[in-house]
């Protein structure tokens, strides 16, 4: 079931899936309204019916001005989203064009203007103005006109989003949501129940007679993997499992994940079926990669300092989006590595999140792309400083610690201002007091 939730989430997060769902209501919804118009012979009186066509003609030159403008809006649309997401790949790196692309105003906009085309080619077909027959949808064509008037207040919704949507502070400031969120499923979490205690691995080990390579069948990013399945399978067929990949590390074509524990040798069937249970693609994706919007992140601000770009302030935007993620994984208990299954065993040890692995990936690069440029290193340290006095945890300060003290280094080899370094060693006392 939860596999048929991400493929869900996948088709959702493409660009096309609600435009094709807004056309197809374009298509189908003509067909009622037409019906309608011909099972009811509607008079509107007084000033409505100046709103309304009065003559098949009418109708026709309505029909066919609406067709011409979405259409050629629907072009205008197309364009501007295309601008967007190359200024987006040439200023903040181009794995963060789909993030423009699953934008739903974006899809909204365009599914809307192509499927009102569609919808007046359609009912423009009904028109009728024969020596037979007379036929005028009235309620179809007022129908088109709302919608007209609407589309026009929705391209200036348009027009105002994509304008705030290549602006750094909202490009991070989304992105840093979608990093709070995603940290709610840190893996591997959800993989049965976190023990209490730690094990001897040697000691479990040695309670199975046959040990198998679990090994990759396909090559790309670990996207997903079925949590749930896989520990129903792993506690039926009495096994541990070792996991040295999670979600967001990239697998080679028969490179070993993990290896498995048994009772017995495992057929080829039964590798394929735990197999089957993670999932790959050819890219990162965030519903179970809690570290992929941190490279989103840093991406944006290894592109900031770049001699090209030489933007030192989108990057301490960086920084201080990535210290207040810093600052509340602080104050919360990263997963245990050793998962139980039924009866209480442990059945799954697999490669977890830590709190360390975490800090490298959000100010490691960001720190050595910062080089030469004194008010990021100096932000860099502000932000140890401040995430010192969030950590309780002695592990936690250590980490911090260690990077105020690599910032350091960075700072007494690329900063000539003495007034600067006194200022950076200062802040680094703090620290280790």
């Amino acid at each position: 079931m939860k596999k048929l939730l991400f493929w869900w989430s996948k088709l959702k997060s493409t660009f096309w899936f609600v435009p094709v769902l807004i056309i197809a209501l374009g298509i189908a919804l003509p067909f009622w309204l037409v019906y309608l118009d011909s099972t009811n012979a509607f008079e509107p009186k007084g000033g409505w019916k100046y709103l309304f066509p009065s003559s098949p003609n009418a109708a026709k030159d309505i029909l066919s001005t609406i067709a011409g403008a979405m259409i050629g809006v629907a072009g205008t649309v197309f364009s501007i989203t295309l601008v967007a997401l190359t200024l987006a790949s040439s200023q903040f790196g181009p794995r963060l064009i789909k993030n423009f692309m699953y934008d739903r105003i974006n899809q909204t906009v365009l599914g809307t203007y192509v499927s009102l085309y569609i919808y007046c080619l359609i009912v423009l077909n009904t028109v009728k103005d024969t020596d037979q027959l007379e036929f005028v949808p009235i309620i179809s064509v007022f129908f088109a006109l709302v919608m007209t008037i609407g589309n026009i207040l929705l391209l200036i919704i348009f027009i105002h989003h994509v304008a705030n949507s290549i602006q750094a502070d909202n490009i991070i400031g989304k992105i840093s949501k979608n990093l709070s969120t995603n940290l709610k499923v840190l893996f591997p979490e959800q993989i049965g129940k976190a023990a209490s205690s730690t094990f001897e691995l040697e000691e479990v080990r040695s309670k199975f007679s046959y040990t198998t390579a679990l090994k990759s069948n396909k090559e790309g990013y670990l996207q997903y993997i079925d949590a749930e399945t896989l520990m129903e399978e792993v506690s039926d067929k009495d096994l541990f499992l070792e996991l040295y990949f999670r979600p967001g590390d990239y697998l080679f074509l028969g490179r070993e994940m993990g290896k498995i524990y048994s009772h017995k040798n495992l057929s080829d069937e039964e590798l394929e079926t735990l197999k089957d249970n993670f999932l790959t693609g050819r890219t990162r994706t965030s519903q179970q990669d809690a570290e992929h919007a941190i490279h989103q992140m840093v991406e944006i601000a290894a592109r900031a300092l770049s001699p090209g770009v030489n933007d030192p302030y989108t990057a301490i935007a960086c920084i201080d989006n990535l210290s207040n993620t810093m600052a509340y994984l602080t104050t919360v208990k990263f997963p245990s590595s050793y998962r139980i299954g039924a009866h209480d065993r442990l059945r799954i040890y697999a490669n977890a999140l830590t709190f360390e692995g975490m800090m490298d990936a959000a100010f490691n690069a960001i720190r050595q792309y910062s080089k030469g440029n004194p008010p990021v290193i100096i932000h860099l340290m502000a932000a140890m400083a401040i995430l010192w006095d969030f950590a309780e945890e002695q592990h936690h300060k250590e980490v911090i610690k260690k990077h105020a003290k690599m910032i350091l280094n960075l700072a007494e080899i690329s900063i000539d201002e003495k007034n600067d370094l006194e200022d950076l060693q200062e802040r680094f006392d703090a620290i280790k007091d």
